[in-house]
C-alpha cells in the first residue's frame, strides 16, 4: 500500500480530493437552490390553502415542507461523508451519506403518515374549500416550478454522482404531478361543486410514503453491499486488459465506502513465463493506470498463468472449456492451467445465481473434466458472479 501513502508527485491524491470537493460542492449549491425554492413554495401553499380551507393544498404545502428538511439533511451528510480520513475512520467518512438517505426516508415518511390521517379526517368530516385565482395561480407556478427543480436535481445527481440529489429530483417530479392532480381537482369543484380534495390528499399521502419507503429501501441497500453498477467493473476490466501482458482480467470486486468511492481487487492472467520482477511491474501499471482514470484504488491484484508453447495444453484447454460451457448457468471459466509435471489442471467457474442447485452442477463439472482428462487431478475454484459477468 506504500503507493496510496506517497503517490507520484502528489497526482493520484489531488486528482481524487479535487473530484470529491466538486462533487460536494454540486450537492451543496444543488441543496440551497432546493431549499430556497422549496421554503417558497410551501409558504406561498400554506398561505393559499389557509385561506380558501383547501386541506390537499396544505398538504402539499407540508410536502413542500418535508422537501426543505431532505435537503438541509442531503447538504449536511454531504459535508460530512466529504471529511478527510482518520485513524479512527481510515477509509473515510462516505458511508455517512448512506445514514443521511435513511434520517431523509424517516422524514418523508413521518410527513405521509400525518397527511393520511388529516386526509382521512376530512373524509369523515368534509369541509369545501373555496379556490380563488389566486390560488390555482399559485398550484400552476408550484408544478412549473417543480419540473424545474426535477430537472435540475437530476442533471447534477448525474454530475455528482449522488444517490440523494437523485431522489430528491424524482421527488421533485413527483411533487409536480401531485400538484397538477390538486390543481384538477380545484377546478372539478369550481365547475361541477364536486369535492374530491380529501381523497386527493390520500393519494399524495399515498405518494409520500412510497417516495420514503423507496427511499430507505435504497439506503439499506447501499449499507447492506450490493451488485456494484457494471459500469464501474466493466471499466476497470477494460483499463487492466489493455496493460501489455494481460490476456485476461478476472474476479473483479469492488468495496463501496461512500458514493463513487471504491477499493478493490482483480486477478489477471498472464504467461507462465512471467517473472516475480516483471509481475511486479505489471502489478504497479495496473494499479496505477486505474486510479488515474477511475479514482479507484486497487488493493491487490492477483495472478492467474497460462500455458505458453503447449499446442497439447491448448488442446486440452478449448476441449474443456467447450464441455463446461455446454451447462446450463455457467457465465464463465478462467484461470485455466495444466501443471504437466504435477499433473493437475486447474481453473475457476462462475455459476449464475438463478441455478437452483449450484453445490450439484459444481460436483458435476468436475466429474465431467475428471472424465476428458484421466490422470489428472482436477482442482475447480467456484467464484461468485457478482461484478456482471452475465453481460461481458
Amino acid at each position: 500500500m506504500s503507493w496510496i501513502r506517497a503517490p507520484r508527485k502528489g497526482a493520484r491524491f489531488l486528482r481524487y480530493n479535487v473530484r470529491m470537493e466538486d462533487r460536494e460542492r454540486i450537492v451543496v449549491k444543488t441543496g440551497i437552490v432546493g431549499i430556497v425554492a422549496n421554503i417558497l413554495l410551501a409558504s406561498f401553499k400554506a398561505a393559499a390553502g389557509l385561506a380558501v380551507g383547501s386541506i390537499a393544498m396544505v398538504l402539499d404545502a407540508v410536502n413542500n415542507f418535508t422537501d426543505v428538511l431532505s435537503s438541509v439533511v442531503t447538504i449536511v451528510g454531504t459535508k460530512i461523508a466529504g471529511k478527510k480520513p482518520d485513524k479512527k475512520h481510515p477509509l473515510g467518512h462516505g458511508r455517512v451519506e448512506y445514514l443521511s438517505q435513511m434520517a431523509v426516508a424517516v422524514i418523508i415518511l413521518y410527513a405521509g403518515i400525518t397527511a393520511i390521517i388529516e386526509s382521512v379526517k376530512k373524509i369523515i368530516t368534509p369541509e369545501p374549500p373555496e379556490h380563488t385565482a389566486v390560488s390555482l395561480a399559485i398550484i400552476g407556478v408550484a408544478v412549473v416550478v417543480k419540473i424545474f427543480l426535477g430537472l435540475f436535481f437530476r442533471k447534477r445527481a448525474e454530475q455528482a454522482k449522488s444517490g440523494l440529489l437523485k431522489a430528491s429530483g424524482t421527488d421533485a417530479l413527483f411533487d409536480a404531478v401531485l400538484s397538477t392532480v390538486v390543481l384538477i381537482s380545484a377546478f372539478v369543484y369550481i365547475g361541477t361543486g364536486l369535492n374530491l380534495e380529501a381523497y386527493v390528499s390520500v393519494i399524495i399521502s399515498i405518494f409520500i410514503l412510497k417516495a420514503g419507503y423507496e427511499l430507505i429501501r435504497e439506503a439499506i441497500d447501499d449499507m447492506l453491499g450490493h451488485r456494484v453498477e457494471g459500469e464501474y467493473t466493466k471499466k476497470v476490466k477494460e483499463i487492466a486488459g489493455k496493460i501489455p501482458g494481460v490476456y485476461g482480467v478476472y474476479d473483479v470486486i469492488l468495496h463501496n465506502y461512500g458514493p463513487d468511492r471504491f477499493l478493490g481487487s482483480l486477478h489477471v492472467e498472464v504467461d507462465d513465463t512471467v517473472t516475480a520482477k516483471e509481475f511486479d511491474q505489471l502489478t504497479r501499471d495496473i494499479v496505477e493506470a486505474v486510479y488515474e482514470e477511475t479514482a479507484i484504488i486497487l488493493t491487490a491484484v492477483g495472478l492467474y498463468s497460462r500455458n505458453t508453447g503447449d499446442d497439447e495444453a491448448m488442446r486440452i484447454r478449448n476441449e474443456i472449456t467447450r464441455l463446461v460451457m455446454e451447462h446450463d448457468n455457467v457465465i464463465q471459466m478462467h484461470g485455466f492451467y495444466i501443471d504437466e509435471k504435477r499433473k493437475r489442471i486447474t481453473f475457476d467457474i462462475v455459476i449464475d445465481f438463478d441455478e437452483a442447485n449450484i453445490k450439484e452442477l459444481y460436483e458435476h463439472i468436475v466429474a465431467d473434466v475428471k472424465e476428458v482428462a484421466p490422470g489428472y487431478e482436477v482442482k475447480v475454484s467456484l467464484d461468485a458472479d457478482i461484478s456482471d459477468l452475465g453481460d461481458d
